[in-house]
């Protein structure tokens, strides 16, 4: 049986919790016999909450865990004793994470940044004790109320990626061979399309300590705008992408046009969506180590206008420009978009190994 190693979607059932019900007790103690009412009230019942959590990269837990619920209120007690309140309960989720109702179509909210917190279910009040209903007239009271009924919702939990830089581009375009190389993600890497089945996160760490998050978005194909194959599922996890860069493979293995790739997928990504036709984007010419990819880099700078990043993924040639060109973008030439440059190179250091 073959493991589910990442879900990016997933639906759940929370329950916040029930208040506790309110307590008729009386106080009886020796030399005071008038003591009077004073029944507790009930706790509330736990809140839910949803957070997101920049350590949590898949919905893979609540995919064996749907149900999560959080705990009843306690009830009152004697000698005005209030009831505990029952214990939020924090469901960690991915950044990026958009809560729906059942059916998928309404959204409650969603969480962004890391440690953000989004209240969804509170829990029930809790009941009132009879101290609260004595009066002249009604001296020794027995009335009470039951805590009030927590929240039940059955929900989607829909992923959309958040990183610094989208892989774009065909099957088999050499984007599982390109994060391996610059990053400690380790996606499946084989000589026929489709090897990656599910979106891979990884971090480049550069010499002065600056980091860029890089998604390698599964391989798309032609009408994924309409569904075609897993479509809306991959195209999802490039909406939230900050600068887009486009993998192509140069050297046409398989009878492809490098210019033709380049603009399907940016037609496909702007029938997605259009907000992605204005996104910044690089262009990486890869397998430049293929004795067909000059000329058909010529052909593609003539076409396009667009002169590319020639890279060979799998022998670790042009990485350190294209990781050059991703910093400069992301932090200036000198870095000063971020913090403590030490004037180091500004890319990782690379080797040929995986």
């Amino acid at each position: 049986m073959k493991a589910i190693v990442f879900k990016d979607r997933v639906k759940i059932y929370v329950a916040s919790g029930n208040g506790g019900n309110g307590c008729v007790s009386f106080r009886r103690e020796k030399f005071i016999p008038m003591g009077g009412p004073d029944g507790g009230d009930g706790g509330r019942g736990g809140h839910v909450y949803f957070v997101a959590d920049k350590n949590v990269n898949s919905l893979l837990s609540l995919y064996y865990q749907p149900h999560q619920k959080a705990e009843h209120g306690q009830a009152g007690q004697g000698k005005q004793c209030y009831g505990r309140n029952g214990k939020d309960l924090y469901i960690k989720v991915p950044c990026g994470t958009i809560i729906k109702d059942e059916h998928g179509e309404k959204v409650y909210g969603e969480v962004i940044e890391d440690g953000e917190t989004l209240l969804f279910a509170p829990g029930g009040k809790g009941g009132l004790g009879n101290i609260h209903f004595k009066r002249s007239t009604h001296q020794a009271p027995r009335e009470s109320t039951p805590g009030e009924a927590g929240e039940e919702h059955t929900l989607w939990l829909e992923l959309k990626l958040i990183a610094d830089v989208g892989l774009v581009g065909y099957p088999n375009a050499g984007k599982s061979t390109l994060i391996s190389k610059i990053s400690q993600a380790h996606p499946k890497i084989a000589a026929y399309p489709f090897t990656t089945l599910n979106p891979v996160i990884g971090v480049v760490q550069f010499d002065n300590y600056h980091t860029l998050s890089v998604a390698d978005i599964p391989g798309l194909i032609d009408g994924a705008h309409e569904g075609v194959g897993l479509g809306h599922d991959f195209l999802r996890h490039i909406e939230r992408n900050k600068l887009l860069l486009y993998v192509l493979d140069m050297a046409g293995v398989d009878g492809r046009d490098p210019v033709s790739d380049f603009n399907n997928l940016k037609r496909e990504l702007a029938l997605h969506d259009a907000s992605l036709a204005e996104r910044p984007l690089l262009v990486a010419a890869n397998k430049m180590d293929l004795s067909e990819a000059k000329e058909h880099l010529d052909t593609f700078i003539t076409e396009t206008g667009i002169t590319p990043i020639e890279i060979s993924a799998e022998k670790c040639e042009g990485i350190d420009t294209l990781l050059d060109a991703l910093y400069r973008h992301f932090y200036g030439a000198d870095g000063s978009a971020g913090s403590n440059d030490s004037g180091r190179r500004p890319y990782a250091n690379l080797s040929g190994s995986t």
